[in-house]
């Protein structure tokens, strides 16, 4: 029997042969585009930036991915490195230098060589103060790479990274690092256009052009050909592309989705191949009635509540402490937010890279109502009013809206909600203007490290105010030791640490749960959702 969803995507497709007859299309100017081999993406939020030194979310991960191409690959199925730029690299026997041999035929989208040099000039462009890039200590483990963030060395060339010719590049890290290698999908260590940045502003400058269509220059399997702001962005073949050959798509249209609702009425009608993610409340439809269109893999994320601990009244670790206690996240998962998502009760997800976390903050409403009331506010009395932000989805609100009556029932505490879209809202995170705020931390890699190390001093992705030079010293320690016992040690202590002053409220951990139609292949399954649209095809579009 045929599916409603089938039933919908053969009208869909009556309705675009019809529209080809008469110059038309069904989804509107979205046919100048349209060759029958673009992917149309789901992609959740309008991106902050296209500028890889710059933005932090997934959402433009997604996007760079696309455009941009780091030294090594990853396969999308095992995370295990594959080459990129560079075609293949050396490790010295203590682990400490990587040698990349960059290939002949790397090349921008303006046809210019992909050269050494333009990863040197990245780096250095990231790591310099004064671009106060949220990710600068991703490359902390590059030798010099913190003194040089830190201004202790100005020279770049006493940073741990050369190019003895334009086709090698060498790193010499800090320390052992197990996940380098698998850094080098993330934007942060993408190479950038020079002459690009520089036309357009000054190296270190913020917001400027280069990144908008017809000025972008990446290294990326896709162009970016169309950015319109909280409409789509259409990203087509880089024809200089070096494996340009084994792309299957002619491109990806990615929209800017904020509602899960408005996404999945778009893919029940054909107008998307992808969706960012499933509305709670339509998972189990999706699982009984269509199961071939739903996914939902293993996704190494924790959802959670950052607490601004620079002002009254989470600046007091009892208040902080009551507010976690009070929430019931056994109940929350279960009646709201579904999909087969976990409690949880610490902030790393158990079982990365085999760390668990053993200390936990859990479900104690006697214990919070004393401690608030110690810290001055019995049954709520007396207690500031205070705002919950939440970046806008439907998602967002409905858990807001139950951390909301929890805390009110609770402790007797009157909680507001506030809004913004996306960029406002990263926006306001940063400059710590909120009192609690939705977060998400998706790994970097496949290691404990990457969601612990965001939270010590004056790191870009900290934003709670929150220090703790026990943490930070931990943190250090656990960074520097090669042996994987007595690192998981260190981070245990730093975590317990973090659980004990709670400048965050876990909440849940993640599945990956989306929209596929059957025609999209080669869309495989990560731990960090990482997406390789090399791998991906339409089967259609092969069959025609």
């Amino acid at each position: 029997m045929m599916t409603r969803i089938h039933a919908e995507r053969i009208a869909l497709v009556l309705c675009a042969v019809a529209a080809a007859a008469i110059g038309g299309g069904c989804g509107g100017d979205d046919a100048a585009f349209e060759t029958g081999n673009m992917l149309r993406f789901g992609n959740g939020a309008e991106p902050q930036d296209l500028d890889p030194h710059v933005v932090t979310g997934v959402t433009e991960h997604r996007v760079l991915s696309a455009l941009f191409e780091g030294l090594a690959g990853a396969d999308p199925a095992t995370l295990e490195p594959t080459p990129g730029v560079a075609e293949s690299w050396d490790v010295s026997e203590d682990g400490l230098e990587y040698t990349f041999h960059l290939r002949e035929d790397a090349k921008w989208s303006n046809g210019d060589p992909v050269l050494a040099q333009d990863f040197l000039y990245a780096w250095e462009r990231i790591l310099t103060p004064e671009m106060a890039s949220e990710y600068a200590y991703m490359l902390f483990c590059m030798a010099g790479a913190r003194a040089f963030y830190e201004g202790e060395i100005t020279d770049f060339a006493d940073v741990g990274a050369a190019a003895p010719d334009d086709r090698t590049v060498v790193v010499r890290l800090e320390h052992p690092t197990p996940y380098f290698l698998q850094m080098q999908v993330h934007q942060s260590w993408f190479p950038v256009h020079k002459a690009t940045i520089e036309k357009f502003g000054g190296r270190t400058e913020r917001g400027t052009r280069w990144t908008r269509a017809g000025n972008l220059v990446g290294n990326g399997l896709f162009m970016l050909e169309r950015w319109e702001p909280n409409k789509r962005i259409v990203a087509v073949r880089n024809p200089h592309y070096w494996d340009r050959e084994a792309v299957h798509l002619d491109g990806v249209i990615f929209y800017p989705y904020d509602e899960s609702q408005t996404e999945e009425r778009l893919f029940r009608v054909g107008e998307l191949h992808v969706t960012s993610t499933v509305t709670p409340n339509k998972f189990d439809v999706y699982q009984r009635e269509n199961p071939e269109i739903l996914q939902n893999a293993d996704y190494l994320g924790t959802y959670y509540y950052r607490l601004n601990t620079t002002r009254p009244p989470f600046d007091d670790v009892r208040v902080r402490k009551a507010f976690a206690l009070a929430l019931d996240r056994d109940d929350l998962v279960r009646n709201v937010v579904r999909m087969g998502r976990k409690p949880a009760s610490h902030f790393t997800p158990p079982d990365t890279a085999g760390y668990t976390c053993q200390h936990t903050v859990g479900y104690d409403v006697a214990e919070a109502r004393r401690l608030l009331a110690e810290a001055g506010y019995p049954d709520g009395q007396g207690f500031p009013e205070v705002t919950l932000l939440y970046n806008t989805s439907e998602s967002h609100k409905e858990i807001a809206e139950t951390a909301q009556a929890m805390w009110s029932q609770a402790l007797g505490v009157d909680v507001r909600l506030r809004n913004q879209e996306w960029k406002v809202y990263l926006e306001s995170m940063t400059q710590l203007d909120y009192d609690i705020v939705r977060s998400a931390w998706v790994g970097d890699f496949v290691d404990p490290i990457t969601f612990l190390e965001c939270f010590t001093t004056d790191n870009g992705n900290n934003r709670t105010g929150w220090s703790s030079a026990a943490y930070d010293a931990l943190i250090a320690e656990a960074v520097r030791t090669a042996d994987r016992d007595a690192r998981f040690a260190a981070l245990q202590e730093a975590e317990a640490i973090l659980l004990d002053e709670l400048p965050i409220i876990p909440v849940y951990f993640y599945t990956n749960a989306w929209l596929q139609a059957p025609e999209v292949e080669g869309l495989d399954h990560n731990l960090l959702g990482y997406i390789s649209f090399k791998r991906i095809r339409l089967a259609h579009a092969a069959e025609g």
